[in-house]
């Protein structure tokens, strides 16, 4: 799994940073105050949205923390790291590949759900595409480099993505975004707002990314607002934000 390296780097980091087991002065459970105190919970952040890809129980993630903290308080551990540790890689791909199935199944649903509310299109790709507001200007092509307003969500409508509320419109090539919005923005006209509902397999597929779980659709709503002038290129902090060069993870970008 790619995310791994990030775990064990982020894993033996809290180790380094808290050597000595110090609790913060708010004590288990409070919130953050002190400068200090707020990286340590972004760091905790950190570990969370890697240990995602395990979907594990409370009692599971328990275990984790028992280890973090015997880690850290230089503990004699309860099992022998050189045994357990290669384990967890296969481990991480059975409960990954696990809650992928079980988000696909969850998402055929949902998209057979959009798919037959009034004036939805559903296409041959998988694609479930409704117009909120038809535009009037010219069709992009696949390889034209397009301005878009995009608000990406789960089937829970929780948000991972918007250029919406970060206000600052994206701006990318077609064809190096995922399937789902090569096929759909390709079909608006300038102007035009339309809500794109993703499977998995035209989105980012059994991997997902971080805040999006593997096999999850998506729901876009995007905004065409302008097809830019062939050989145009896109400042750096405008490139679809799940880009590798990009600062941000989750806009529609091709594995």
């Amino acid at each position: 799994m790619k995310r791994l390296p990030l775990l064990a780097l982020t894993l033996a980091l809290a180790a380094g940073c808290t050597k000595g087991g110090q609790a913060a002065s708010g004590g288990s459970g409070a919130a953050p105050q002190t400068e200090d105190e707020k990286t340590f919970y972004a760091l905790g952040l950190i570990l969370g949205r890697n240990l995602q890809q395990f979907n594990m129980a409370p009692a599971e993630l328990d275990f984790v923390k028992k280890g973090v903290t015997d880690q850290v308080q230089n503990k004699t551990p309860d099992v022998k790291l050189e045994d357990y540790g290669p384990k967890v890689q296969a481990l991480a791909r059975t409960r990954a590949t696990s809650k992928a199935e079980s988000e696909k199944k969850s998402g055929q649903a949902f998209v057979e759900k959009a798919a037959a509310e009034p004036g939805a299109q559903k296409f041959p790709s998988g694609l479930v595409m409704k117009t909120i507001k038809e535009g009037t200007g010219p069709s992009p092509a696949a390889t034209d480099k397009v301005k878009v307003h995009y608000h990406g969500t789960l089937e829970n409508g929780t948000v991972f993505d918007s250029s919406v509320d970060r206000k600052t419109p994206a701006e990318f090539a077609l064809n190096q975004v995922i399937p789902c919005w090569t096929e759909g923005v390709a079909k608006m006209k300038v102007g035009g707002k339309s809500r794109l509902v993703c499977p998995s397999s035209i989105a980012y597929g059994d991997q997902g990314r971080p805040g999006i779980p593997g096999g999850a659709t998506l729901v876009f709503e995007v905004e065409l607002l302008e097809i830019l002038a062939p050989g145009a290129s896109a400042p750096a902090m405008t490139l679809p934000p799940g880009h590798p060069k990009a600062p941000r993870p989750g806009a529609p970008v091709k594995k």
